[in-house]
């Protein structure tokens, strides 16, 4: 015979622990709309993740599931909410929200999250095709959107954002130890690729339009500051952005130095006047910065909260 589990001597071990922050969803939930009203289609394409915050202590501790909506329904709303339209990212992750949090009487927030891909209009002899797309699969929108008891946190962002400037970047004036070898520059290669979030103070906004213009800004300040350190130049997007936009709270950027190094082409009898470069992938210097309104606070906790776990 079988022995049997000590159930008293496993109820006194679970005493000791207790279950810490949660949440559970569903993650890659890839949706495309095809908007079909007229004969010139319209296409959104998202990657959405659902994670629930709420009461589900004892779905973790006992296994009893009747609060725990499935993470196949959760991927199932995402797909019957875009029959209806998803218009941007920030609009169809606030949806969602509503949804899990007022449908779910226990389910008390949550993170909701999307990145779309971007596609564009195959030309034929010059003029834009009706139904036919391409992907540009350079930058990424993003949104984020976090419910818990003080109410929505809405960000917005980009990534894999690529620029590169061929001068107008100089990095000079650094302090120098035994360890330094790198060589001055008055002018070099500036390129990386900007990663952004930004809060919004609002959710009722054209978040299309906001998107659009901040993606303009940022590479418009990327290309026109005389760049005396990558920490400057994104300080300066950064500024940009919040002097145009008041609903923004604050942005984060990341943003990677994608080192360009002049190639030495003594041993072949040519000289370089700063136009051949080799492009190192790796070590790379990473700047990353949050620039926020004087005053305000940098809020770690919510952006954690946003941008990963619980």
């Amino acid at each position: 015979m079988p022995a049997q589990p000590d159930v008293s001597a496993s109820a006194d071990a679970n005493k000791q622990f207790v279950l810490g922050k949660n949440q559970y969803g569903k993650a890659g939930n890839h949706v495309v709309r095809i908007t079909r009203d007229t004969a010139r289609h319209e296409i959104e394409d998202l990657t959405v993740i659902s994670q629930l915050h709420g009461d589900f202590e004892t779905c973790h501790t006992e296994g009893d599931n009747s609060h725990c909506v499935a993470t196949d329904t959760q991927k199932n709303t995402v797909f019957s909410f875009a029959r209806d339209g998803i218009g941007s990212p920030e609009a169809f992750l606030l949806r969602l929200g509503d949804h899990f949090t007022h449908d779910f009487e226990w389910v008390t927030g949550g993170r909701w999250g999307a990145e779309q891909s971007t596609w564009e209009r195959i030309k034929v002899g010059g003029k834009e095709h009706d139904h036919a797309f391409v992907q540009n699969k350079s930058d990424v929108r993003t949104a984020v959107l976090l419910i818990d008891e003080s109410g929505p946190h809405l960000a917005a962002g980009l990534k894999n954002l690529t620029v590169l400037k061929s001068t107008g970047s100089e990095f000079h004036g650094f302090p120098r130890d035994e360890y330094t070898t790198l060589v001055e520059t008055t002018d070099r290669i500036l390129s990386t690729d900007v990663a952004a979030y930004w809060r919004y103070n609002t959710t009722t906004l054209d978040f299309n339009a906001a998107y659009a213009d901040i993606r303009r800004i940022l590479l418009e300040t990327f290309a026109s500051v005389h760049s005396l350190a990558l920490q400057q130049t994104l300080y300066q997007m950064g500024t940009e952005v919040l002097s145009a936009h008041s609903e923004v709270i604050d942005i984060r950027l990341s943003m990677p130095n994608k080192h360009h190094f002049v190639a030495d082409l003594n041993p072949f009898g040519q000289d370089n006047p700063n136009v051949v470069f080799w492009a190192a992938d790796r070590p790379f210097g990473l700047i990353e910065a949050t620039v926020k309104r004087a005053g305000g606070d940098d809020d770690f906790a919510r952006w954690q909260s946003i941008l990963n776990f619980c």
